[in-house]
């Protein structure tokens, strides 16, 4: 497949707005066949050797499994794994969180989803330079995660040409609902056990070619997930009587919310460092200058003083050693005259490893006691378990890293977002996070943000990576 062609793949899947709904409720089901058609369209070759199913009893059910086989029908498969949907641009353009109809003040009109400060459109699918003066594939998703979805088509479809087979079966789990934790990828899984599948080795996405990752290290980290922290959304809720905005009362329900979100900003869970996280820190100190490496060297054996110090370096590394907790969407009042009979947020929380859904609801519960606002668990999925660090399938993942991305340092990684690779994780062991992409700093901070953009050349260089893979599972 020449390299043309992927982009132009890329550039097309990126301007079919897959965006998923939670309940699917406003999910255009037409944007995800409209990519189906794409994807067989520029991976004629992929489509005619896979047994494709698609999964019409989950979500949407435009999430789709492929079977390509292999020689060797009785050895274990591989399992490559990509999400098709994904999340708005912007601000919605018509409503708010909850169903709720914002009134607009006068003269005033809401954002929509082009111009929500990006430099190019967000479904445009433009090629442009990027901060490197590189040329770079602008649009939602190109990162997260259509670019690796195109990626791992290119890198099949490309084999296929040359007449490749592979060894073994290898299964292709493209779910529709990723980005709203919907039911396609747990059903893809069931699907596979159901036909006894027994991977050798599961990739989702989750870690990246990261790079400025860690302070004091130049070289590129290709973090490779093998577990990753659980999810948990709550609902705060505070009620009222409501009434004119002209006479309002004290202590009202959007003030009893606001203190309820204050409380729990200025109450961080506590720091605690997890295994995983140790061993990367311990993999990285020899890679530091002195001071650094001495400093690193002696906090990795005192796990404590090494959380308090991560805690304190970043986001990024803060996120590692800690649950974290984010309001993600407000509701109030339907007027701009009108006092909140009901005012409530959404509470994002990531749980780390050694700690559970249920003791952060429990800590959030006493965090907001006395500010009259109730806690609902709207979802919760506990952290996974830890795939293997030794054996067969993380050894492939590191020298496919080193073949293709040799200046990247293949570490372990505790994945802070939460992927469908975790429903993979409750029947298998050996699933893993990574995606073959370099992502510095600003591209990191454009996922589910403005901006979000991919270089030509680092495309290209996952079609390598997941072609190398390919071969050599």
């Amino acid at each position: 497949m020449e390299p043309a062609q992927v982009v132009a793949a890329l550039q097309a899947a990126v301007r079919i707005p897959t965006v998923s709904h939670v309940g699917d409720a406003g999910t255009d089901a037409g944007a995800f066949d409209a990519l189906h058609a794409e994807l067989r369209r520029r991976f004629p070759l992929l489509h005619r050797a896979c047994e494709i199913t698609t999964l019409s009893d989950a979500g949407i059910g435009r999430g789709l499994l492929l079977r390509w086989p292999g020689a060797d029908t009785g050895g274990r498969p591989l399992v490559l794994m990509a999400h098709q949907d994904v999340v708005p641009a912007s601000h919605p353009p018509a409503s708010g969180p909850f169903g709720v109809n914002p009134t607009a003040e006068p003269g005033t009109e809401l954002r929509t989803e082009t111009d929500a400060g990006w430099r190019h459109p967000p479904f445009g699918g433009d090629v442009a330079v990027d901060a490197n003066g590189r040329d770079a594939v602008w649009g939602r998703g190109t990162l997260d995660c259509k670019g690796s979805l195109i990626a791992i088509c290119a890198a099949a479809e490309r084999l296929l040409a040359g007449g490749f087979s592979p060894r073994r079966d290898v299964w292709f789990s493209f779910g529709c609902d990723e980005e709203v934790a919907g039911p396609s990828a747990a059903a893809a899984a069931a699907e596979l056990v159901r036909r006894n599948v027994d991977p050798v080795l599961v990739l989702d996405e989750g870690g990246a070619v990261a790079e400025q990752a860690f302070p004091g290290i130049g070289d590129p980290l290709a973090v490779i997930g093998v577990a990753e922290k659980g999810l948990l959304s709550l609902l705060l809720v505070a009620t009222d009587a409501g009434g004119h905005a002209s006479t309002p009362t004290r202590n009202a329900a959007v003030a009893r919310l606001a203190k309820a979100i204050v409380a729990i900003d200025a109450r961080p869970f506590p720091a605690g460092v997890p295994p995983i996280t140790v061993r990367l820190l311990r993999t990285l100190a020899p890679r530091m200058k002195p001071p650094l490496r001495q400093v690193l060297s002696f906090l990795t054996g005192r796990p404590r003083l090494l959380a308090a110090v991560l805690a304190r370096l970043g986001p990024e590394t803060a996120a590692m050693v800690r649950t974290t907790t984010s309001v993600t969407m407000l509701s109030g009042a339907p007027a701009p005259n009108a006092m909140a009979d009901r005012a409530q947020a959404v509470v994002n929380v990531r749980v780390r490893p050694g700690e559970s859904t249920a003791s952060a609801v429990q800590r959030i519960r006493r965090v907001v006691k006395g500010t009259g606002v109730a806690v609902q668990e709207l979802s919760a999925s506990e952290p996974s378990p830890q795939a293997p660090t030794a054996g067969p399938a993380f050894e492939l993942l590191t020298s496919t890293t080193a073949a293709v991305l040799p200046d990247a340092v293949p570490v372990p990684y505790l994945t802070m977002a939460a992927t469908d690779g975790r429903f993979f994780q409750q029947h298998w062991d050996q699933v893993y996070r990574f995606t073959p992409i370099r992502m510095s700093r600003q591209q990191r901070q454009s996922l589910h943000a403005a901006d979000e953009h991919i270089a030509v050349e680092d495309l290209h260089a996952a079609v390598d990576w997941y072609t190398a893979l390919l071969r050599a599972g």
